[in-house]
């Protein structure tokens, strides 16, 4: 019953910075965890990092940490995940993901928004 939909995908230099945005319907987020996942061209599914909607605890994984940080905002039922300091191998397709409150598995996923990052 929830939807989701990345949005702020695109080009940009290393070094550089991009915002992606990740809009909820049918539920407001108040009891999932959100998280963000990306692909690269030939590579498996690979963690980014989540926030705990509950209390707005946040984790990353070490390859992005420092660099990008995830936020929420309640009243616009959005996550945004801010990227500073891009690199080439940050280039991917970027999925926001939900996962309800004590489940194991993230069950609703976006279409994916393109990050593309030249050198």
């Amino acid at each position: 019953q929830v939807q989701l939909a990345e949005s702020g995908g695109g080009l940009v230099q290393a070094g550089g910075s991009l915002r992606l945005s990740c809009a909820a319907s049918g539920r407001t987020f108040t009891q999932y965890t959100m998280g963000w996942f990306r692909q690269a061209p030939g590579k498996g599914r690979e963690f980014v990092g989540a926030i705990r909607w509950s209390d707005r605890y946040t984790y990353y994984a070490d390859s992005v940490k420092g660099r990008f940080t995830i936020s929420g905002d309640n009243a616009k039922n959005t996550v945004a995940l801010q990227m500073n300091s891009l690199k080439p191998e940050d280039t991917a397709v970027y999925y926001c993901a939900a996962r309800y409150r004590g489940a194991v598995d993230y069950a609703y996923w976006g279409r994916g928004t393109q990050v593309n990052v030249s050198s």
